[in-house]
């Protein structure tokens, strides 16, 4: 199982509302609860006529929408698997989500790269400057699906939606809350794109682009 090693270790660039996404989550508006299970982790299978590859039917960690770019990345790379690489993401938007919260630049840098890095780096230093600490947890993974994916090249590229319960709280500098409860969630509706060259030795995928929902 690398890929889940690999993807929870090395991510990350290009975030345009990185800080409005990550950072800045303060109303509570759902009491926590006991996480729901995970879905089942989806695996492309190939069709017995033709070779080529489909989602089984009525998988929910597959979007129609991105079949056919995973049929290509699969047909490129036949040591993806989609299933893997989706707990591996799972596991990436937990750590990362977590380095960013309590501001471990170390880690963030062996993690984060490109604008994403400069934009967590600069929320970091924004918040240190105004004497804040995060408190947050992220509660639970509702839910993560595979949404887009597409082969460009050599350049694979997999976009995941994920939608998960965080609960935030911001302190200063001397604890006082100032903002949020650990008592409640927030539902959060994240999207990140996540790439690798196929044709590189090194096996990683990083993380090149982060939004939220609409």
């Amino acid at each position: 199982m690398p890929e889940i090693i690999i993807l929870a270790m090395v991510f990350l660039f290009v975030a345009l509302r990185l800080w409005s996404v990550l950072g800045r989550r303060t109303g509570h508006e759902q009491p926590i609860g006991k996480p729901m299970e995970s879905p089942r982790a989806s695996v492309l299978t190939p069709e017995s006529d033709a070779g080529a590859l489909s989602a089984p039917a009525g998988d929910p960690t597959i979007e129609p929408s991105a079949v056919s770019g995973l049929q290509a990345i699969i047909s490129a790379d036949r040591g993806f698997d989609a299933g893997r690489f989706l707990e591996g993401a799972k596991s990436a938007y937990r750590m990362i989500l977590e380095a960013f919260w309590r501001g471990d630049e170390e880690e963030l840098d062996r993690l984060v790269d490109g604008d994403v890095q400069d934009a967590f780096f600069q929320a970091i230093t924004d918040r240190k400057a105004a004497g804040h600490v995060l408190d947050n947890r992220l509660v639970s993974i509702e839910r993560a699906v595979i949404d887009q994916a597409k082969l460009s090249g050599q350049m694979a590229s997999i976009t995941v939606r994920f939608d998960a319960d965080i609960a935030a709280v911001t302190r200063d500098q001397d604890g006082n809350v100032i903002a949020g409860s650990l008592s409640d969630a927030v539902p959060t509706h994240d999207v990140w794109t996540f790439s690798r060259n196929i044709a590189a030795s090194d096996p990683n995928w990083v993380l090149i682009e982060t939004d939220e929902a609409a």
